[in-house]
């Protein structure tokens, strides 16, 4: 395995943001490295396709260019271009910039392109063509994802509610160059180790997957069949409930809930709340601009156990959380439903019961209008399952149980996550700028 260690002799690069270098390597402007040439000048509308038609070419989009450090040929899509106009066509080796962002986070990235196939380039980025036989494009790709030249690019960038950078800004970058044959063991031991990198980064979104799926498993298991396997089933008559424990009941949901709408008739309350990835939380203040009301009187008010449901726009929206139970005492838009849980049943099992219709998508099967809008008469004749009181409090605890241990490992996960991004940053950031060496 290759080590990393310090080189000999540094040197002032003569810039103040580069720092010292390795004595042997030079600085020079971009510009003498290659030509920049701009993408796309001319096409017909968005006209794109995933697929290639009669007139339509092979074509990079900038997606591609802040979703990836090196793009091959598996994502192109396609473009109508017009014949008789001029364009460039981006050749293997050329490095893509991004000139063109709605973020500072993403102006000035760049990605290589690596496949022979001949393509076309948004006319949001330019290319730029390296001279092979000097520079080896793959370092000088590495060399511009490092902190410094993203910082570089953020710094530069121009705009409002696009961000820009001018060519000029491109061409008389500062770039550090080692020798030719330095430049392919620093691109071939950073394609090495990223990718070793990036595998247990994915491994371990792999496993954040199936402990989430694990989760819900549980959640629907446990409210939809309880806690004793060997409990006698009975047919639901609910298509979408199947066998439910012999025991239970199948009540509607007017049973179950009322409809609060009380409203804050006098300001009796000032704390707002959001619905927000399933979860009710309390809106900052400093939020609280843009489209609000003039007054908060025509909120209603919510109380912790009230189950609050986003009711708008099933048909277009399908992937949101749309059910929360309240846990702080406030106030939220009238444009959500707000359920009270009556009598003695658990507000906590059935908050976790809709939360599964929500996420099976049985809530889809309901509302009306072009939309698909829920309302309360949806929610009234909805079939509720209910074990007994004490079955209830018992679910709810093993659930909350479970879900501690899971997300607890979610978040074991998470960071280790978090250090290998940091530590392949890190790694990037040394070896492109000769900070420690690959020997």
């Amino acid at each position: 395995m290759s080590r990393l260690e310090k080189y000999p002799k540094y040197k002032d690069s003569g810039v103040e943001w580069l720092g010292e270098i390795p004595e042997g390597w030079d600085v020079k402007k971009l510009k003498f490295l290659g030509k920049i040439y701009a993408g796309l000048t001319d096409k017909k509308g968005n006209d794109f396709s995933k697929e290639k038609e009669k007139s339509f070419e092979p074509f990079i989009p900038f997606t591609n260019i802040f979703n990836n450090v090196v793009i091959n040929d598996d994502e192109l899509q396609y473009v109508r271009i017009k014949k008789n106009e001029y364009q460039n066509i981006v050749q293997k080796g050329d490095i893509l910039f991004l000139m063109s962002s709605e973020t500072l986070e993403d102006i000035g990235k760049t990605a290589l392109y690596n496949s022979n196939t001949k393509v076309f380039l948004n006319s949001f980025c330019k290319g730029f063509n390296v001279k092979q036989e000097t520079i080896n494009s793959y370092f000088l790709n590495w060399l511009l994802q490092s902190n410094g030249y993203r910082t570089y690019f953020s710094i530069v960038g121009r705009g409002f509610t696009r961000i820009n950078i001018k060519q000029d800004y491109v061409n008389n970058l500062l770039t550090i160059l080692p020798p030719k044959q330095e430049q392919t063991k620093i691109a071939n031991y950073l394609d090495k180790k990223t990718a070793q990198i990036d595998n247990s980064i994915s491994l371990k979104e792999q496993m954040i997957k199936r402990l989430k799926e694990r989760r819900q498993i549980l959640i629907n298991d446990a409210v939809t069949k309880g806690l004793d396997k060997n409990v006698k089933m009975k047919d639901s008559r609910v298509e979408w409930l199947g066998e439910i424990p012999k025991h239970w009941e199948v009540l509607p949901g007017f049973r179950v809930f009322a409809e609060n709408k009380t409203k804050n008739t006098g300001m009796i309350m000032e704390q707002v709340l959001s619905l927000s990835y399933g979860k009710i939380v309390i809106k900052p203040k400093e939020k609280l601009t843009g489209l609000v009301p003039e007054s908060f009187e025509t909120y209603q008010i919510v109380k912790p156990g009230d189950i609050i449901i986003r009711c708008m726009d099933l048909q277009n929206d399908q992937t949101s959380l749309r059910t929360g139970i309240a846990r702080n005492n406030g106030i939220i838009t009238s444009a959500y439903l707000n359920l009270n849980v009556i009598d003695d049943f658990n507000s906590e099992y059935l908050h976790y019961y809709l939360h599964v219709l929500d996420i099976t998508k049985v809530l889809y099967k309901f509302g009306t209008g072009l939309r698909q809008n829920l309302s309360y008469w949806d929610f009234k004749r909805l079939p509720i399952l209910v074990p007994s009181q004490e079955e209830q409090k018992e679910i709810v605890r093993f659930i909350e149980t479970q879900i501690r241990k899971i997300d607890s490992s979610i978040m074991l996960q998470q960071k280790q996550i978090e250090k290998l991004k940091e530590y392949k940053t890190t790694l990037i950031d040394s070896v492109v700028t000769g900070k420690v060496r690959v020997s």
